[in-house]
């Protein structure tokens, strides 16, 4: 099944680039006067220019422009950001894609591929990057490899969001309040306060909250829907010129009803009666097992913190000479509970508990007098501890009809396609499926009754890191029109990877039953080999899962004491030593990146850039648990993965200012690649090869008048793997093409001003798996899945914002609508429950509409 799509011309991004040239030249051969557009002065070289000297490719976007787009987090910026996507599951689980590439991994021990930074500070750590952007000055979204300039996580970029700071010149305060369907509600305050002649202080809060889009058939809040509170408070101490230093807490809160991982190949249903209570599609409604009894019966849904605290201290020294110091403390907590098989029934429920604490220092020296050469040199420290425990709990007479093939019963006899879950402990149906497992008999009965209706292990990974780094960057200005770079950073990591897995309740009995059935398959193949020394094995092996069957079928089976003949099993994962001991190992990585660009100004207002840029995600041991229980844990060395670049590009302002246009086009060869696969429910890092990578990207903005402004976004990225099992597919959350366009027109009316803003966002056919949802790459799943479900085909999503503000007044009143066309998508699909036969699958955010009120001191 694929997803309904509006069908849409594949070169819609390249007609939207044209559109704005067309409009600029009209408007240049009728003589209207067109207005001037505001520049963005940039920080991505770590130094104060226009972003069109920047040599490479950069979008940058105002936080009015923020504002005026209603860009509100992330995943709305990214609609508007060539070379961006942002997928967010959850506020805890936020996929950041940049040219193809996707840092999204919640494990401890992985590394990001996209660095995200505020204020400079790397909040990269997937469970804690999602962040509100409000009162924000600007956001700079940096493309390409960017290690030497943003730090070891931005092997393909890096996005940084740099807040308002408090202003000591002036008092200003300002407020929004707006509603909307699905009992949306959102309040935005900011005051900024002068203390005195060289002290101030800002607070800006916003606090939002929307019930779910998909509705909860068994009762209880709907899925999909959040409860933000955020908090920001600034500091600005300057006594003089030279001298200034801000201090600026953030803190926030995410609470959320659950996300809607729904299965579709299975009805929702009633659990108790077996009764069909809505549709199969993903925006239909779900009824998905509502709480869990592990960690004192955790009910579906999010409870989420990120706090810290930054410190940014500047001084000149002279006019040409300045030393900045980023110091920053920070930590997140957040706990998900998911239905993750995505049905009625409680075959699989889980938890997320992820925690993460980091310190850096950076200390940075900046040159430049104005000659031909100007640079920085610096070093940072960085530290981080984390862990991510993920409990599961089954029942195992509904995860035995699973493996069978055979969760819905029999239709034909049943006459519906579901049954009620004290079937699931019917002799009927549980003994065939245990005589198909090579069960005697008289065992049947004694295993049938020991099968759990809870069953509860768990998982954590952990990681410490330190990491220091030593980095500088040189330019050289050989004319007025040309322009010379070198950066280069040497980063040195110390790692320590730990895991740690248990059955915290008793041994599995089905996870008994999967061993014995391992055990009669190497019986099998040793037989077939027929020497004496295999069959004598072959003996021993059978003696031994003769026992296992016998105590299995004994009452009181799952909580027997533990022995050399009667082992600890778990079910998805086995234990490590000591039912949960901490097994750890370290690593010692560094490493070296750089990158060259050349720019050649054309004219004053336009670049001619090329670079080329070396990236690199650090090595990585990535921990799996124990084949057998008690065993000893794999640590896999995963070793760095690097991307050479190739870009080249042109940017241009032009009419004045009027019109801005910009592109690039780009190469990247990648060695190592890191990739994630699912094994059972856990998620390893592995060695995926080589990859190559290469598209191209353009953005335009154009005000050929006062009344009207135009702007159009076009990527094409063509990301592929070349070598694996993978080799041919597609990258993971990678569309072929995306582009965007939008336009906002004034008009003066009695009393005021209305403003008419519609944008249009579009992308192609998306796989939520680097496996492309291949049926013979899912073969190793414990039931495969054959089904090709797991992709999007194109959409396109319609936005609308009508503004009016009086003339002379400190007010305004905006009517907003997002999807109007109420596209139905999917946003993933996939997920942990693709490992038991049963992907799941989110949908999209439908038409949501409401009205925003605007106050302004």
């Amino acid at each position: 099944m694929t997803c309904r799509v509006q069908r849409t011309n594949i070169l819609l991004g390249a007609s939207a680039l044209g559109l704005v040239w067309g409009l600029a030249g009209a408007a240049w051969a009728q003589d209207v006067e067109p207005a001037t557009l505001d520049e963005v002065i940039v920080t991505a070289q770590l130094r104060e220019q226009s972003a069109t000297e920047v040599p490479f490719a950069l979008t940058a976007l105002s936080g009015d422009m923020l504002e005026s787009l209603g860009v509100q987090d992330f995943e709305e910026l990214s609609a508007f950001t060539p070379g961006l996507l942002v997928q967010n599951q959850s506020p805890n689980n936020p996929g950041f894609v940049m040219r193809g590439i996707t840092s999204d991994s919640g494990e401890a021990t992985n590394e990001p591929r996209v660095s995200v930074y505020q204020d400079g500070v790397s909040i990269s750590k997937s469970r804690g990057s999602w962040v509100e952007l409000f009162d924000v000055e600007r956001i700079e979204v940096a493309k390409g490899p960017q290690s030497t300039l943003y730090g070891r996580g931005a092997l393909i970029g890096a996005i940084n969001v740099i807040q308002n700071k408090a202003d000591i010149d002036a008092f200003d305060a300002g407020g929004r309040l707006a509603f909307g369907n699905l009992d949306y509600t959102m309040v935005e305050a900011m005051v900024n306060a002068p203390l005195s002649d060289m002290l101030a202080l800002r607070f800006s809060t916003r606090m939002k909250t929307r019930d779910g889009y998909v509705e909860n058939l068994l009762g209880g809040p709907d899925y999909n829907g959040f409860h933000t509170y955020a908090y920001r408070l600034g500091l600005a101490f300057q006594p003089n010129d030279a001298f200034r230093y801000d201090l600026i807490a953030n803190y926030q809160t995410d609470e959320a009803p659950g996300t809607s991982f729904k299965a579709m190949a299975y009805s929702p249903a009633d659990p108790t009666t077996g009764a069909i209570l809505g549709g199969r599609d993903p925006w239909d409604g779900a009824a998905l097992t509502p709480a869990g009894t592990f960690d004192g019966g955790k009910v579906l849904g999010l409870d989420r913190t990120v706090h810290g605290v930054t410190g940014i201290g500047r001084f000149d020294f002279s006019d040409a000479l300045t030393l900045t110091s980023t110091t920053a403390y920070r930590e997140f907590e957040s706990y998900e509970a998911f239905d993750p098989d995505g049905i009625s029934l409680p075959l699989l429920f889980a938890a997320e508990d992820a925690q993460g604490k980091q310190f850096s220092q950076e200390l940075r020296l900046n040159w430049d007098n104005g000659g031909a050469f100007s640079g920085f040199i610096g070093a940072g420290y960085f530290h981080e501890d984390g862990f991510q425990r993920t409990p599961t709990e089954f029942n195992e007479r509904v995860a035995l009809a699973q493996l069978a093939g055979l969760l819905d019963g029999n239709p034909a006899a049943a006459g519906t396609t579901a049954l009620p879950l004290a079937a699931f402990s019917s002799p009927a149906l549980i003994d065939p499926i245990l005589a198909a497992f090579g069960i005697p008999a008289p065992f049947i009965p004694g295993i049938r009754n020991n099968l759990k209706s809870s069953h509860i292990e768990t998982a954590t990974n952990s990681s410490e890191l330190e990491s220091f780094d030593l980095f500088g960057d040189v330019t050289w200005r050989p004319t007025d029109r040309i322009e010379f770079a070198l950066g280069i950073r040497w980063t040195q990591d110390d790692k320590t990877s730990g895991i740690s897995t248990a059955a915290l309740n008793g041994r599995s009995i089905l996870g008994g039953l999967l061993a014995v059935q391992q055990l009669q398959g190497q019986i099998a193949a040793l037989v077939a080999q027929g020497t004496p020394a295999a069959l004598t094995q072959a003996a021993a092996l059978g003696a031994f899962a003769n026992g296992v069957v016998f105590q299995l079928a004994q009452p009181g089976a799952a909580t027997a004491p533990v022995t050399a003949a009667f082992p600890l099993f778990g079910l998805t994962f086995q234990p490590t030593a000591g039912n949960g001991d901490v097994i750890s190992q370290d690593l010692e990585d560094d490493g070296v990146t750089w990158r060259a660009t050349a720019r050649y100004a054309l004219t004053d207002d336009t670049n001619l850039y090329a670079n080329y840029a070396r990236g690199r995600r650090p090595a990585v041991l990535a921990p799996r648990a124990p084949s057998s229980p008690f065993g000893a844990p794999a640590f896999t060395f995963v070793d760095e993965e690097r991307v050479d670049s190739y870009e080249i590009g042109a940017k241009t302002a032009m009419m004045g200012g009027a019109l801005r246009l910009d592109g690039a086009a780009y190469f990247y060869d990648y060695t190592n690649f890191q990739t994630t696969v699912q094994v059972g429910t856990q998620f390893i890092t592995t060695n995926a090869g080589q990859a190559t990578a290469y598209g191209f990207e353009g953005q335009a903005f154009f005000s050929p008048s006062d009344s009207f402004d135009l702007f159009a976004t076009y990527a094409y990225n063509h990301s592929r793997f070349e070598a694996g099992i993978f080799d041919g597919n597609k990258f993971r959350l990678s569309p072929d093409l995306r582009a965007s366009i939008g336009a906002t027109w004034r008009v003066a009316v009695l009393g005021g001003e209305v403003e008419v803003q519609p944008t249009y966002s579009w992308q192609s056919e998306t796989f939520f798996d680097n496996d492309n949802d291949r049926a013979d790459l899912q073969t190793g799943n414990f039931v495969p899945d054959t089904a090709v479900d797991e992709v999007q085909e194109a959409y396109g999503l319609l936005n609308l914002r009508v503004r009016y503000a009086p003339s002379d007044a400190n007010w305004g009143l905006e009517l907003f609508g997002d999807n109007l066309l109420d596209e139905e998508y999917i946003k993933d699909a996939g997920n942990t429950g693709d490992g038991l036969g049963l992907p799941t699958f989110i949908a999209g955010e439908p038409r949501t509409y409401g009205a925003t009120l605007s106050l302004r001191y």
